[in-house]
């Protein structure tokens, strides 16, 4: 069976070390029966109108590896493939957030990122989202799984589908050469990349960008979160302006993502699900896919600062600007008030 080797696949992936804190919404069942799972998911789907309240219910509360399991005993049972027999019975966002959720954390990611170049013209803003914002454990994992799924390297992909700078950085980004962090604080290493991050921009006319790349995509993050503060020192304005008046674009949009990212990476996933869910023509697309990657990750960080931030939780302002079954899956996903 296909599913069985890309299972097997994916759970050999998941052995390899992981430095971050995991702050998941979804875990896994306690009482998991996945055979009583896939029965229950077989009659809801035969149901006339489809019961998607239960395939809500069971699929958001079981994680990634319990999903695949169900999958295997409703192959078993019905003699046909779940994640096709889900995508003929649901439509709309809920199929979107069900199918998402059928996928690992980062085959999701893969598909998203192959989307956003292989789609009809490039999607800009999801190639940042995606690859600025993951640490270089998650994009080694990415890459792995790219090329398992289509048969292509994730950086050949990016670089035939950018060019100039941008490529420069998002290729150095991929290219996953960030130190690991260290038990020492390099003061004056501190101050040599904080000087030259300086010296490199709003010192000179024209921005040495390459600078910027090297010590943006090589350097540890919590050195540069000391670097950043220290910045302050030679600079009247901190890195996310500086930025701003230095270069625009694709390439100011992925620095000052990196940037949040680096100072607070799940304040910038709040503040991404906020204008998603206010934006005039709801960018369900930027919601759905925070949902559905973060939700085994740190959607539970995501929520405190969430609630920090706009003073209304995330189920608060996900219950006001969503409705129906996408509305209840995306609570279910969220599991819990604050």
């Amino acid at each position: 069976m296909a599913l069985v080797s890309e299972f097997l696949g994916q759970l050999s992936l998941n052995l390899g070390a992981e430095s971050e804190p995991k702050y998941p919404t979804v875990v896994a069942c306690g009482n998991f029966d996945p055979e009583k799972d896939a029965a229950r998911i077989e009659t809801a789907i035969k149901t006339k109108g489809v019961d998607e309240k239960t395939i809500i219910d069971i699929l958001t509360k079981r994680s990634y590896t319990q999903r695949r399991e169900i999958a295997f005993c409703y192959e078993r049972r019905v003699k046909k493939d779940m994640i096709t027999a889900l995508k003929g019975a649901l439509k709309g966002s809920l199929e979107s957030v069900i199918l998402g959720l059928m996928k690992s954390t980062s085959q999701f990611d893969a598909s998203e990122i192959r989307g956003s170049i292989k789609g009809l013209g490039t999607d800009e803003e999801t190639l940042i989202e995606m690859v600025c914002s993951r640490s270089d454990e998650e994009l080694q994992q990415i890459k792995q799984v790219y090329k398992e799924m289509y048969k292509a390297e994730l950086e050949k992909d990016v670089s035939g589908d950018t060019s100039g700078d941008f490529k420069k950085l998002l290729l150095a980004l991929v290219q996953t050469k960030r130190e690991g962090p260290s038990s020492i604080e390099d003061q004056e290493k501190i101050d040599q990349d904080a000087r030259a991050l300086y010296d490199a921009g709003l010192k000179r006319r024209g921005t040495d960008v390459a600078t910027w790349i090297s010590i943006m995509t090589e350097r540890s993050i919590p050195h540069l979160q000391k670097v950043f503060q220290r910045y302050n020192n030679y600079s009247p304005y901190n890195m996310q302006e500086s930025i701003r008046k230095e270069v625009k674009g694709d390439l100011e949009t992925s620095f000052v993502t990196l940037v949040q990212c680096f100072e607070n990476k799940q304040l910038y996933f709040a503040s991404r699900l906020n204008d998603g869910m206010k934006s005039k023509g709801a960018k369900e697309k930027v919601v759905t896919r925070i949902m559905v990657s973060r939700c085994e990750v740190d959607l539970m960080k995501i929520r405190t600062e969430f609630k920090k931030q706009y003073g209304k939780s995330l189920h608060q302002t996900i219950a006001e600007h969503t409705k129906g079954d996408y509305q209840a899956v995306l609570l279910s996903l969220c599991a819990g008030d604050d």
